[in-house]
């Protein structure tokens, strides 16, 4: 009896992937708003009330997708500061900082439409549910985990910027008792704008943004990843600028954009 149940769970897990696999080609495709059960359905020959009993709708099915993505980027996040940290246990916390930067467009100019359906445009009539939370706290909580080791270290300065003001000073003072009660709140506050401007930066790039503006795509990101260091008070003397090479990176970008523009 457990062989079979066991089969069962194997042909499962299979056709699972199948349905993830063709539904991924579909985002390629047409984008999220084009994604059709009956047509996931039919290009691998099931029936649509056999693929129902998988996912009972599109919405189960795109919120798979999305926290699949999440996680890949939040894996590749945290595989690159353990590697910067295997390396060198004694590593500054600005080159822990860029290596999270790194992987993040990394994972991007690799997979452009799983980072468009995450941080593109919203999916009309799709509603995020609470599943998808955690996958999506992966990249900033290892921004944060960066942060605070230095701030325990002594190596934690003061951020940049004008003093918060009062509605932006509650809003960090929330966050950092959730999540690093231990940071001062302006540089919770930094931190939040570093995060959002790492993807803007990504953005920019895969969305073709930087065409004909920014050729060396991947020195001036290592440029950018650094100063959002110094912004949330990380010291950044000496920083390591050992990244991505311009001509690979670069070419890989355009790649990208040319595909998300023809979507």
């Amino acid at each position: 009896m457990s062989a079979i149940r066991g089969a069962r769970e194997r042909a499962r897990v299979e056709i699972t992937a199948a349905i993830k696999e063709e539904a991924a080609r579909q985002l390629a495709a047409q984008g999220s708003a084009g994604l059709s059960l009956r047509a996931v359905a039919r290009e691998l020959g099931m029936a649509s009330s056999a693929l129902y009993r998988y996912y009972p709708s599109r919405d189960d099915l795109l919120t798979a997708l999305i926290i699949d993505a999440y996680d890949a980027v939040g894996a590749a996040v945290e595989e690159a500061l353990a590697a910067v940290d295997g390396s060198r246990p004694a590593a500054e916390p600005v080159d822990r900082w860029v290596a999270v930067c790194r992987a993040v467009r990394d994972w991007a100019i690799a997979h452009p439409y799983e980072y468009a359906l995450i941080y593109g445009s919203p999916v009309p009539g799709y509603a995020a549910p609470q599943d998808t939370v955690v996958p999506a706290s992966r990249v900033p909580l290892a921004l944060v985990s960066v942060v605070r080791d230095a701030h325990t270290a002594g190596l934690l300065g003061e951020p940049a910027g004008r003093p918060l003001a009062g509605p932006v000073r509650a809003d960090a003072g929330r966050l950092a008792a959730e999540l690093a009660p231990e940071l001062p709140i302006r540089v919770i506050a930094a931190l939040v704008a570093a995060w959002a401007q790492v993807f803007g930066i990504v953005s920019f790039e895969l969305f073709g943004q930087f065409n004909q503006v920014v050729e060396a795509r991947g020195e001036f990101f290592e440029q950018a990843a650094v100063a959002l260091a110094a912004q949330v008070g990380l010291r950044t003397d000496g920083a390591a600028q050992d990244g991505a090479t311009a001509a690979g990176d670069s070419e890989g970008a355009s790649g990208a954009d040319g595909i998300l523009r023809e979507k």
